[in-house]
C-alpha cells in the first residue's frame, strides 16, 4: 500500500488536470525546499564570513545527499511539527544531527543561523510557488494558443448570442472564442507578475536580523541569487500583500477558465450541440453519452478557488512582528490553491485543444427561432417608414408568424427585403473588427513579455 506522503492526490488529481503538479506541491516537496533554503543559507553565510566556508562546503553536500536520496521521514518530521507548530523545528534538528555525524567537524550552530523557522518556511513557499506556477504559466499559455486558433478559424463564423439565457443577436464563435483568449492572457500576465516579484525571507526572529549583524542584508541578497527568488526589500513576516496578491492572480486565473468551462459545457449540450470536445467522456449506465469531461473538470476544479482566496485574502491580519494563526493558515491553502488552479488551466488547454467546432448546427439553432433574432434589424428598417415601427415588430414576435409572412409589416416591407434582413451574417456588427482587435492585443503582449 502507498505511504501517505505518495498517494496525496492520486486519485482526484489527474481527473482534475494536476498530476504534473502533485509532486511539485508534495509534502516530500516541501521537505525538499526547505532543506534546499537551509544549504544557500549556510553558503550565503559563508560568502559574508559569518561562518566558515568548509562549514558551508559540508552543509551543502550533506543537505545535497538527504534531497537525493529522500531520507527524511516526511510522517514522522509531520509528528514531531505539532509539538512546535510548524516542521521546521524538528528539520532544524534532525539536519544538524546529520551534519555532527559527519567527520567534518561542523558545528550545528552553523546550521539555521540567523534565522527563524518563518524565514525558512516562506522561503520554501517561494520556491514552490515559483515552480509549481511555471507549470501553470505553460499550460496558461497552451490555452490561450488554442483559444487563438479558434478564433482565427471561425472569425465569421455566425452563432446566436445569448444573453439572460435567451438568444440576443448574431456574433461569430470567433468572437466568442477571442473573449476567452484574451482573459487568459491577462490572466497570464497577471500570474507571471506575482510570481516573478516573490521574494527570499530572512528577518530572524523578530524582523531585524539582529543575530546575523551587520551582515543579515548582505546575507538575504545572496540566499535570494542563490534559491533564484527576487531580493527581499524588508523582510516581509507580517506583511503579506505579496502572497495576497499571488492567490488573486490564480483566482483570477481560475475564474476566466470557469468562464469558458461554464460556456463549453452549454455549448456542448445535446440540444445545442454547437461543439464537442475531441476526446469527450463516456459513462458507466448511458452508452450514448459524450461529456465534455474536460472542461467539466476544470469547471469543477475552479469553482474551488474562491474559498481558498478568500482565506488568503481573511488571513493578511498577521499581528505585530508575527502572527499566532494566520501565518499557518496560508500553508496548504495556497498549495491547494496552485494545484486546483493549475488543473483547472490544464484541462481547459485540453479542451480548447481538441475542440469541435459544429457550424451547421450554429445555422440551424439561428433559425430556431424563424427569424425573430433579427427582429432589432426589421424594426430599424421598418422605422424609416412608420414612427409605430418597434410595437409593429412586437406584435408580429408575439403572433407566432415568420416576420417575412407577417401582414403588418408587409404592408411596408417587401418579403424578400425582410427575408435579406434576417440573415444573421449580414448583422455581425464589427465582429471581425473586434477578433482582429484582440489577436493584435495578445500579440502585443507576448512582444511586450520577450
Amino acid at each position: 500500500m502507498n505511504s501517505p506522503e505518495t498517494s496525496r492526490g492520486a486519485l482526484f488529481d489527474p481527473t482534475f488536470g494536476a498530476g504534473e503538479l502533485s509532486a511539485l506541491l508534495s509534502d516530500r516537496a516541501w521537505v525538499t525546499a526547505m532543506v534546499e533554503v537551509e544549504g544557500a543559507l549556510a553558503r550565503a553565510e559563508a560568502k559574508c564570513g559569518v561562518i566558515p566556508a568548509a562549514s558551508a562546503d559540508a552543509i551543502s553536500s550533506v543537505f545535497a545527499r538527504i534531497v537525493a536520496d529522500g531520507s527524511v521521514d516526511v510522517g514522522a518530521l509531520g509528528d514531531a511539527a505539532a509539538a512546535g507548530g510548524n516542521p521546521v523545528i524538528p528539520l532544524v534538528k534532525l539536519l544538524r544531527s546529520e551534519v555532527a555525524a559527519t567527520e567534518a567537524g561542523v558545528p550545528g550552530g552553523h546550521v539555521h543561523k540567523g534565522a527563524t523557522s518563518q524565514d525558512i518556511l516562506d522561503t520554501a513557499l517561494m520556491l514552490l510557488c515559483r515552480r509549481s506556477g511555471a507549470h501553470v504559466l505553460a499550460s496558461l499559455d497552451e490555452a490561450v494558443l488554442c483559444a487563438e486558433a479558434l478564433s482565427r478559424a471561425q472569425r465569421g463564423t455566425p452563432i446566436a448570442g445569448r444573453t439572460l439565457g435567451q438568444q440576443a443577436l448574431p456574433t461569430t464563435f470567433g468572437v466568442l472564442a477571442a473573449g476567452w483568449m484574451t482573459a487568459l492572457h491577462r490572466a497570464s500576465r497577471a500570474l507571471f507578475d506575482a510570481l516573478d516579484g516573490l521574494p527570499v525571507q530572512l528577518g530572524g526572529a523578530a524582523g531585524t536580523s539582529a543575530a546575523l549583524y551587520p551582515h543579515g542584508l548582505d546575507v538575504a541578497d545572496i540566499l535570494a541569487d542563490e534559491l533564484g527568488l527576487a531580493r527581499q526589500d524588508v523582510p516581509w513576516h507580517t506583511d503579506r500583500t505579496r502572497i495576497a496578491l499571488l492567490a488573486s492572480a490564480l483566482g483570477t486565473a481560475a475564474g476566466a477558465v470557469s468562464k469558458i468551462a461554464t460556456d463549453l459545457v452549454f455549448l456542448s449540450s445535446t440540444e445545442v450541440a454547437e461543439v464537442s470536445e475531441g476526446s469527450p467522456g463516456g459513462s458507466s449506465a448511458m452508452p450514448h453519452k459524450r461529456n465534455p469531461v474536460a472542461a467539466i473538470a476544470a469547471r469543477a476544479a475552479a469553482r474551488r478557488t474562491p474559498g481558498l482566496v478568500a482565506t488568503i485574502l481573511g488571513s493578511m491580519d498577521h499581528e505585530q512582528q508575527r502572527a499566532a494563526g494566520p501565518w499557518h493558515a496560508e500553508w496548504e491553502t495556497l498549495t491547494d490553491l496552485l494545484r486546483l488552479t493549475g488543473g483547472a488551466v490544464a484541462r481547459i488547454a485540453d479542451s480548447l485543444g481538441g475542440l469541435n467546432v459544429h457550424p451547421d448546427a450554429m445555422a440551424r439553432n439561428l433559425d430556431i427561432t424563424g427569424g425573430l433574432l433579427l427582429a432589432e434589424r426589421v424594426t430599424g428598417a421598418l422605422s424609416a417608414h412608420t414612427d409605430n415601427a418597434r410595437d409593429l415588430v412586437t406584435a408580429a414576435c408575439r403572433s407566432g408568424h415568420r416576420l417575412d409572412e407577417d401582414p403588418g409589416l408587409l404592408e411596408y416591407l417587401p418579403a424578400d427585403e425582410i427575408r435579406a434582413l434576417l440573415d444573421p451574417a449580414g448583422y455581425l456588427g464589427h465582429a471581425h473588427d473586434i477578433v482582429d482587435r484582440a489577436l493584435d492585443t495578445v500579440a502585443r503582449g507576448r512582444e511586450g513579455t520577450r
